[in-house]
């Protein structure tokens, strides 16, 4: 090419649809990876049961619409069916993936017309389906360090110990004193928010997400945390505790982050995850469900709109911003 011929204005090529997913299921590796080497081949299960019950909806919908099933190629119910399989037990039986895969499609992004029409986080859907209607199975999870055993067993998460015992007159002093609490499920669970951080910060180098939603959920989360645990320690656990347990890190990067459902304007985006935040930690902490995170995303996702019109951006070269209608 001529280099005469270069000239002004440079602009970045926006990647395509299936491009933006392939790069956000290779930021999952390093997760992926963890969850198999920490739960065993449950997940590599689960992922196989959810993406392909995903895809096969997706293929059967557009059907029943007169659409095309090339559709598929777009990547985007490959990556809701992964993001369901990972926060789903690894030792579910196979009906249960299955089904949050159909749900997650049908229901969270189809019946609203298809990617860019879903007002909800699909995968988000999907498993708030399955906990409601499933709770036993979607609270059995095995332990980190016996995953790969042939006794392996079940037994709560970290976050659903830590809540259970605390009904039970217990302080956190002591429950980080039970037998393999603080040495297999909390090592356990930072080794996977670890990875999911990992595939997060790509994400961010890559520009493929803004940085607002992952740095509010985190800064919503840990504040309400600091705030209590400074108070009563022995009741509230410490920001650390709630950033390394349950699906913080995965929410925070890989699943809030979601461009449909989530506000696109910067002060939207940054008040979106603070949202996030706060409500998964007021769940954790006084709500019915251990984590609550699928919950306080869906949540949000309902003010996202009323969040980017009252946070819209400057117009470029005016320096205001424009009327709301």
């Amino acid at each position: 090419m001529n280099r005469d011929l270069i000239s002004s204005p440079h602009l970045r090529v926006q990647p395509s649809v299936r491009g933006v997913m392939l790069r956000v299921l290779g930021a999952l590796l390093p997760g992926i990876a963890v969850c198999t080497g920490l739960f065993g081949p449950g997940v590599l299960l689960n992922l196989l049961w959810c993406i392909s019950a995903a895809v096969l909806t997706e293929v059967l919908v557009m059907a029943l619409r007169g659409r095309s099933w090339r559709v598929i190629g777009d990547g985007s119910a490959v990556l809701t069916g992964a993001l369901l399989a990972l926060a789903l037990p690894p030792d579910a039986p196979w009906w249960l993936p299955v089904l949050g895969g159909l749900f997650a499609v049908a229901l969270g992004k189809q019946v609203y017309g298809g990617i860019g029409f879903n007002p909800f986080n699909p995968a988000m859907v999907g498993y708030v389906v399955l906990l409601i209607s499933f709770p036993v199975a979607m609270t059995a999870w095995p332990a980190p360090h016996l995953a790969w055993a042939a006794d392996a067993v079940s037994q709560a998460t970290a976050l659903d110990h830590v809540r259970t015992e605390l009904t039970q007159g217990r302080t956190l002093s002591e429950i980080q004193l039970d037998p393999g609490f603080a040495g297999h499920q909390l090592r356990g669970w930072l080794w996977v928010s670890l990875a999911y951080l990992a595939g997060g910060l790509f994400l961010l180098q890559q520009r493929t997400i803004g940085w607002q939603i992952p740095l509010g959920v985190l800064l919503g989360m840990g504040l309400m945390a600091l705030i209590f645990w400074g108070v009563d320690s022995d009741r509230y656990a410490s920001p650390l505790f709630h950033w390394t347990s349950g699906a913080a890190m995965l929410g925070a990067f890989f699943i809030a982050t979601d461009p449909v459902s989530a506000s696109t304007t910067p002060r939207g985006r940054l008040l979106f995850g603070l949202g996030v935040g706060a409500l998964t930690w007021i769940i954790r902490s006084w709500g019915g469900y251990p984590d609550g995170f699928a919950f306080a995303v869906l949540l949000m996702n309902i003010l996202a709109p009323t969040l980017d019109r009252y946070t819209p951006t400057r117009v470029y070269g005016t320096g205001r911003r424009p009327e709301r209608p």
